[in-house]
């Protein structure tokens, strides 16, 4: 549990696994849904977990180059975590204040 935390705890980690579960994203669709995470944050959380091996940067030798980042076999096993989260924040009551 502890070594999940470790990877998994930061503020904006399990929802950067929500929007790469789908499939591969390019980092300005990252940014644009991650709304409120800086750009040097969002680097950071990336490259944590690709050296966690969760996932892979995948660079495209167009001009200019294109990069695209997408869930490692070992990522994808966070679905059942990611949907059991989004399932229990849904139980929950609304905070004050959030729609």
């Amino acid at each position: 549990m502890a070594r999940a935390h470790g990877v998994l705890g930061g503020k904006w980690t399990t929802l950067i696994f929500r929007d790469l579960l789908p499939g591969p994203q390019r980092y300005s669709g990252l940014m644009r849904s991650l709304g409120g995470i800086s750009p040097r944050m969002l680097a950071e959380r990336l490259d944590m977990l690709e050296e966690a091996g969760l996932v892979e940067r995948r660079v495209y030798p167009t001009n200019p180059p294109t990069t695209d980042y997408r869930l490692t076999a070992l990522g994808q096993g966070m679905g059942p975590v990611i949907a059991a989260m989004a399932a229990f924040g849904s139980s929950l009551p609304p905070a004050t204040g959030e729609a």
